[in-house]
C-alpha cells in the first residue's frame, strides 16, 4: 500500500525547511511514515470502532 510518495516528502520538506538546511530525504524516510500513517489509522479505527462508528472521522485520530 502506497499512501506516502517519496517525491511529495521532498516538496514538503522544502517548503517547511526555512532556513533551507536539509539538503535530501533518506530513502527509509518514505518507509517510515508509512509505518507511522498506518499506526495512526489503526488507532482511529479502534477509535470509531469504540463510539460504534462506522465512519472514520478526523477526530478519531
Amino acid at each position: 500500500m502506497a499512501l506516502i510518495i517519496k517525491s511529495n516528502i521532498r516538496k514538503v520538506v522544502k517548503e517547511l525547511d526555512k532556513e533551507n538546511s536539509i539538503s535530501s530525504v533518506a530513502e527509509e524516510m518514505g518507509m517510515a511514515l508509512e509505518r507511522k500513517v498506518e499506526e495512526l489509522l489503526l488507532e482511529a479505527i479502534k477509535r470509531a470502532k469504540a463510539n460504534k462508528r462506522r465512519t472514520l472521522q478526523a477526530r478519531d485520530l
